[in-house]
């Protein structure tokens, strides 16, 4: 992989220290539930397209008493894209070089009244440069004062940086966060956004809040919820919940395909898939 310019540096950087945070915000939260789980990092390397290594990254998974199952990994890849692939490639027509860095971020809760979580940012370069990413709630119990405090959380970070982001973005979510072969929203949204190109500066700074945003938010709604009763009946209804959450990182999540398609770890890619779910 080439020798990182001063923008994909610090983008890489930036994603591996929000990783090293919001590791340790949830390893907080398992100590005050009583528990000692710690995330296990496995680094892993990559070869490219071409051959030549192509970069690497590193996973990290905790199962614990709060967190059933999360995986936070940070990845740096680079190289060329395969010829099919780089035709969906902004950028890669001509030229399949690119760069990848971003970190990806999915748990599932022990706690039916606890919502799973996603979020993924992400810096892209072909010919083009660009961020993209987002934050979504996925409960299976929802509630709605938990939905609007996520979602308030995200419009203000995306306020600080233009009014039209949390409209555009939100809606945005709303129509990918989709499984159209049931017609039902995969959780309750967020924010989605993709190829935020041409002022490098501002688009970091933004994709940075939503970071800081996702890691202020959420560890709240765990503390709030992480020690309701729950019955036989919830749990139920949180594994067919799960189902759901299978069938779109399956099926539709860009993530998942593009780690696919550029030969990335396959545990760190379906690490998105919870431990135990069910279909009816």
């Amino acid at each position: 992989m080439k020798p990182l310019d001063d923008q994909q540096q610090a983008a890489r950087d930036w994603f591996e220290s929000l990783r090293d945070r919001i590791c340790a915000a949830f390893e907080a939260i398992e100590r005050e539930a009583g528990s000692d789980a710690s995330f296990e990092y496995t680094p892993w390397d990559r070869t490219d397209e071409s051959g030549e290594p192509g970069g690497g990254g590193v996973r990290g998974q905790m199962t614990g008493k709060v967190f059933e199952k999360v995986g936070v990994n940070v990845s740096t890849v680079g190289g060329t894209f395969s010829d099919e692939f780089a035709s969906s490639i902004p950028g890669a027509e001509e030229d399949p070089s690119f760069f990848a860095t971003g970190i990806s971020l999915v748990a599932h809760m022990a706690n039916p009244h606890v919502p799973a979580v996603h979020m993924n940012t992400r810096f892209l370069t072909t010919t083009k440069r660009w961020f993209g990413g987002g934050a979504d709630l996925n409960p299976a119990i929802p509630y709605e004062e938990d939905t609007d405090a996520f979602h308030a959380r995200l419009r203000a970070a995306c306020a600080a940086h233009d009014p039209t982001f949390y409209p555009r973005f939100s809606k945005w979510a709303e129509e990918y966060f989709w499984l159209p072969h049931r017609q039902v929203a995969r959780g309750v949204g967020g924010i989605f956004y993709d190829r935020l190109e041409g002022h490098f500066d501002e688009h970091f700074a933004f994709t940075r809040d939503v970071g800081e945003a996702f890691l202020d938010i959420f560890p709240q709604i765990v503390r709030k919820r992480m020690d309701t009763p729950f019955t036989d009946e919830d749990l139920e209804r949180l594994l067919e919940f799960r189902g759901r959450y299978v069938e779109f990182n399956l099926l539709y999540d860009r993530g998942t395909l593009f780690g696919l398609k550029t030969g990335g770890n396959i545990d760190a890619i379906l690490m998105s898939l919870p431990p135990v779910a069910k279909w009816k």
